[in-house]
């Protein structure tokens, strides 16, 4: 078994294609992503400054995650897989990701879950820094416009009322500060393969993964 990294900016499709990877390799998805929503949820339900850091890394310590192998996620117990996916706690997780000291205890619980192997994991510094010696690394990224269009039409199917002006500029500014943070920035490690989704659907997307698994000789 190997290990599969996935990193890319907000809405490229990353979770949705880790997912699809998992279930052909029988491997497990971990969207770490989902871990610092949970904190960010958490500060918004305590109303803690999302730009404190101090106070931010407070409740990170006192939080008890776990992720399932079905893609659930709960929070001190709850189930909160829906909660993580407002548009404000999607807003409120770039804001948390951006302190080295709550990553650091992220970090740490997503590589001692990897480190059996069988793991797909996607996020924003999964190849450059959670795991640098994963075997298959990809950086998928995709059109804004596009990317803004997919979040949108995510969040009106489960309910949320959204603007999709508001989507694109939040994007827009979640990019910039994803790729310009101090700790752990967005960014292409010279051996991923990027994949543009812009004009690919998902089975596209997986197949090209898989094809580039087989020809390295990495599914066994």
């Amino acid at each position: 078994m190997i290990n599969i990294a996935i990193d890319g900016p907000s809405a490229s499709g990353k979770s949705t294609i880790a997912k699809r990877l998992a279930k052909a390799l029988n491997y497990t998805h971990i969207d770490t992503g989902a871990m610092y929503r949970a904190v960010a949820l958490k500060c918004i339900l305590e109303h803690v400054d999302l730009e404190d850091e101090a106070a931010c890394l407070e409740v990170a310590q006192k939080s008890e995650i776990s992720l399932k192998t079905d893609g659930s996620i709960f929070l001190d117990g709850d189930d909160v897989s829906r909660l993580i996916r407002s548009d404000e706690v999607s807003q409120g997780a770039s804001k948390v990701s951006k302190f080295a000291s709550i990553r650091e205890i992220l970090v740490g619980m997503q590589r001692k879950i990897a480190s059996k192997k069988g793991f797909v994991l996607d996020g924003r510094d999964i190849t450059s820094v959670v795991l640098p010696d994963a075997e298959v690394k990809i950086y998928q990224t995709a059109d804004v416009g596009v990317r803004a269009q997919r979040r949108y039409e995510e969040l009106l199917k489960a309910g949320h009322e959204v603007s999709f002006d508001s989507l694109y500029d939040e994007l827009v500014e979640r990019d910039y500060r994803d790729m310009n943070r101090e700790s752990s920035p967005l960014i292409k490690v010279e051996d991923a393969l990027e994949i543009d989704t812009t004009h690919l659907s998902i089975d596209e997307v997986v197949s090209l993964i898989m094809e580039y698994i087989e020809s390295r000789n990495l599914n066994d």
